[in-house]
This record gives C-alpha cells, sequence and structure tokens, in this order.
C-alpha cells in the first residue's frame, strides 16, 4: 500500500489523493460519503482530493442524484501524464535559455538512480558509436537503449564480465572474465562516464569531456580490448 501510494506522488499526486485514488480502484464508483467512511478521511477532505483527482486526470465524475466518482484505468492515467510531461519538456527544451556546455571540467554524480539516468541520456545523444563495460546484471537494464543503438546504425561495443544469457545480435561483445562492479562509457571518443555500480547510495561516478582525460581513457580501453582478442574471450 505505501509503495503504490509513494508511486502515484510521484505521478502528481499528493499522499492523500493518492490513498483516494487506491480506494476508488478498488471499488466500483463511489461517492464521497462512501470514500470517506472507507479511508477514514474527513468528507471535506475528501470532496477536496476527489475535485484534485478529476482536475489530475485520475478520476471520473459520473454525475447523478448522487454524484460519485470512479478511477481512470492506472495504466491510462501514467500513459496521460507522461504525454503531457513529454509535450511540457518539448517546451521547456525550446523556450529556455541555452545551457553552457561543461566540455573541460569534471563532474561527480551520485546514487545509482542519478547514474543509470546519465547513462540513459549519454546512449540518446549517440551519434557513432559507443563503448561500454559494466556489472553483468545492470545488462537487462540497458538492452533496450543500446537494441536501438544498433537498429539505428551505430556502433555498439559491450565489455562485459559473462556471456549475456540472449545474445545482443549486431554488437561486438568481449568477455571480460572480471568480477568488478566498475563502469566504464564513452561515447563518441567524446564522452566519458566512469566510476563504480555496486547498487549501494555511496556509488559515485565521474563524467567528463576533457580531451586529455578522454584520449587516456580510450587508450586503456584499446588495450583491455587487445588483450581480451589475444585471450580469445571475445563473444562470437
Amino acid at each position: 500500500m505505501e509503495a503504490l501510494t509513494g508511486k502515484l506522488v510521484q505521478f502528481g499526486l499528493t499522499r492523500q489523493e493518492a490513498n483516494i485514488y487506491l480506494c476508488l480502484v478498488r471499488n466500483d464508483a463511489l461517492s464521497g460519503y462512501e470514500v470517506s467512511k472507507l479511508t477514514g478521511i474527513s468528507r471535506s477532505n475528501v470532496y477536496s482530493a476527489l475535485a484534485g483527482l478529476v482536475d489530475k486526470g485520475a478520476a471520473y465524475l459520473l454525475e447523478g442524484v448522487t454524484n460519485k466518482y470512479t478511477a481512470v484505468e492506472p495504466g491510462d492515467f501514467c500513459k496521460n501524464k507522461i504525454r503531457s510531461l513529454e509535450g511540457l519538456m518539448r517546451e521547456l527544451v525550446q523556450d529556455m535559455p541555452k545551457l553552457n556546455a561543461c566540455c573541460d571540467g569534471y563532474i561527480t554524480i551520485s546514487t545509482p538512480k542519478h547514474i543509470m539516468d546519465k547513462i540513459y541520456n549519454m546512449l540518446a545523444a549517440v551519434q557513432y558509436r559507443v563503448y561500454i563495460s559494466l556489472p553483468a546484471d545492470y545488462f537487462g537494464e540497458l538492452r533496450q537503449p543500446l537494441e536501438r543503438l544498433i537498429e539505428n546504425g551505430k556502433k555498439v561495443v559491450l565489455l562485459i564480465s559473462k556471456p549475456p544469457e540472449n545474445e545482443l545480435a549486431g554488437a561486438t561483445v568481449y568477455v571480460t572474465g572480471k568480477n568488478d562492479r566498475q563502469l566504464r562509457l564513452i561515447v563518441d571518443s567524446e564522452f566519458v562516464l566512469t566510476g563504480e555500480m555496486t547498487g549501494a547510495q555511496t556509488d559515485s561516478a565521474l563524467y567528463c569531456a576533457q580531451k586529455n582525460f578522454v584520449n587516456v581513457f580510450k587508450e586503456s580501453l584499446r588495450n583491455e580490448i587487445k588483450l581480451i582478442e589475444l585471450t580469445g574471450q571475445k563473444a562470437k
């Protein structure tokens, strides 16, 4: 219950609205009085929250002798919210002042969520090629964006501790045999992300576009690939 409430809050509902939405999902159409009785929330707060749910596209008002409310199907509610946010994103990107590119600095990115967000954004920006080395248990999360890159004709080179359970067709895969938790990502020979991916909140990664650092990083990765090729660990 608490986990679902937290996820609904991420979609723009207040905690009270989320609890009432869950009540509507579990039941048929309900009046404000019935919702109050089932949830223990005061009627004045219930009616305010129900109006908020209708306004946010999470509930429908069924007008009648007694007004009742019914939940919008969860999948539809989430899709509608995402579509609305995508529209807002396009407007913001178009209207916001241009951000000065930070090319020479080193940026520290902390926590697994923010590191994964950066990986997704870097993969989305690939123009020509990407080299990525990461713990095998993270491969499943990144399979789809890597497959999209391959479909779009981008070069994908993957270094992974053990062969993927399902082949990544079109990619060049090297099996490192190492069980470390290191992330190394280089995009278009211009941008690097490197750090650790243990899943702990203390995880951190370094992002850099400084040319000398990128060249050293690229040479290190090239040498590792040559060693793997010599030992015959390239996946077929």
